[in-house]
C-alpha cells in the first residue's frame, strides 16, 4: 500500500500547524478575552450574539497579522534566542515572503471586516493597534526598555476595540478598563523580561535596563505597577458602592501583590514564573468582577 498519500496529508497537517503558530494562538486568546469584557462592559441595551462575534472575528484577524508580521520583521533576531529559534520562520519552515503575505492579508481583511461588519471606530483603533505595534513597539524592543511602556498602549486597545464594537464609542469607563489592561502589562511582561533576560539579551533585544544588572529596579518597577493597578481596579466601584465589589477586586489584587512582592524579595527565575502565572490567573478574575459589578 502507497505511504504517498497519508505522508501528503501529514505535510499539509504540518504547514497549516506552521501557519497557525505564527498568529500566536496562545496571545490571541487574551486578546479575544479582553476584547469580549470591553464588549459586555460597553453594551448599552439588548446583547446581540452577531455582534459581539463579529466583533471578535474582525479582532482574531488583524491580531493574527499582527503577531505574523512582528515575527516577518524579528526573524534575524529569533534565531538567536533559545525560546523562539525553532518557530516556523527562523528556522526556515515558513519563508519570509510567505509570512509577508499572510500577515498583510489577515490585518487587512480584519481592518475591512471591523468597518463593514461592525463599525468605523473598532476598524480605526485596531489599526492603529496595529501601526503603533509593529512601527513603534516592535523596532523600540532593540532600543529601549521604554519600549514596555509604549507597547503597553497597543496591547491595552483590544479592551478598547470591544468597546467600542457594542458603543460605537469610547468614555471615561472604557477608559478606566484600558487603564487596567495597561498597568496589568507591567508585572506580566517584566516578569517574563526576568524569565528570558539572558535570551533577550543574546538577541540584542533591550527589555530591561542596562544598569539594572541585580534586577532591583525592574522588581521594584513590577511592585509599584501592581500596587496602582489594584488601587485603579477600585476606582470604578466610586460611581455605585458595593463593597462585595471592592472586597472582590481587593481579593484578587492581594493574590498578584503577594507573588509581586515574593518577586522583589529575591531574585528567583522561578519567583518570577510565579509572579507571571498569577497575573495570567488574576487578569481574567478581574474582569469577571467587573462584568458581575456591572450597573
Amino acid at each position: 500500500m502507497s505511504t504517498k498519500p497519508s505522508s501528503h496529508r501529514n505535510q499539509v497537517l504540518t504547514r497549516l500547524r506552521d501557519y497557525y503558530i505564527l498568529t500566536k494562538p496562545e496571545v490571541n486568546l487574551l486578546i479575544l478575552m479582553t476584547t469580549s469584557a470591553g464588549y459586555y462592559l460597553g453594551l448599552r441595551g439588548p446583547f446581540h450574539f452577531s455582534g459581539l462575534l463579529n466583533t471578535l472575528i474582525g479582532t482574531l484577524l488583524v491580531a493574527s497579522g499582527t503577531a505574523t508580521l512582528n515575527q516577518w520583521m524579528e526573524i534575524p533576531w529569533d534565531g538567536l534566542m533559545r525560546r523562539t529559534a525553532n518557530r516556523p520562520l527562523p528556522s526556515g519552515r515558513v519563508s519570509a515572503r510567505e509570512a509577508f503575505i499572510f500577515g498583510a492579508l489577515l490585518s487587512i481583511s480584519g481592518g475591512l471586516y471591523l468597518a463593514f461588519l461592525v463599525n468605523r471606530l473598532s476598524s480605526l483603533l485596531a489599526i492603529s493597534t496595529f501601526l503603533s505595534y509593529l512601527l513603534i513597539y516592535t523596532p523600540l524592543k532593540r532600543r529601549t526598555p521604554l519600549c514596555t511602556l509604549l507597547g503597553a498602549f497597543p496591547g491595552a486597545m483590544p479592551t478598547l476595540i470591544g468597546w467600542a464594537g457594542a458603543a460605537a464609542a469610547i468614555n471615561l469607563q472604557a477608559m478606566f478598563l484600558f487603564a487596567v489592561l495597561f498597568l496589568w502589562q507591567f508585572p506580566h511582561f517584566l516578569a517574563i523580561a526576568l524569565m528570558y533576560r539572558e535570551d533577550y539579551d543574546r538577541a540584542g533585544y533591550r527589555m530591561l535596563p542596562r544598569f539594572d544588572l541585580d534586577s532591583r529596579f525592574t522588581r521594584a518597577e513590577i511592585l509599584i505597577f501592581t500596587c496602582v493597578l489594584i488601587g485603579i481596579t477600585v476606582v470604578p466601584a466610586t460611581t455605585h458602592i458595593s463593597p462585595i465589589y471592592v472586597a472582590s477586586m481587593l481579593a484578587a489584587g492581594g493574590f498578584l501583590f503577594y507573588h509581586s512582592i515574593r518577586l522583589a524579595q529575591g531574585t528567583s527565575k522561578v519567583l518570577a514564573s510565579r509572579l507571571l502565572h498569577a497575573s495570567v490567573i488574576y487578569l481574567p478574575v478581574v474582569l469577571l468582577i467587573m462584568a458581575f459589578g456591572k450597573s
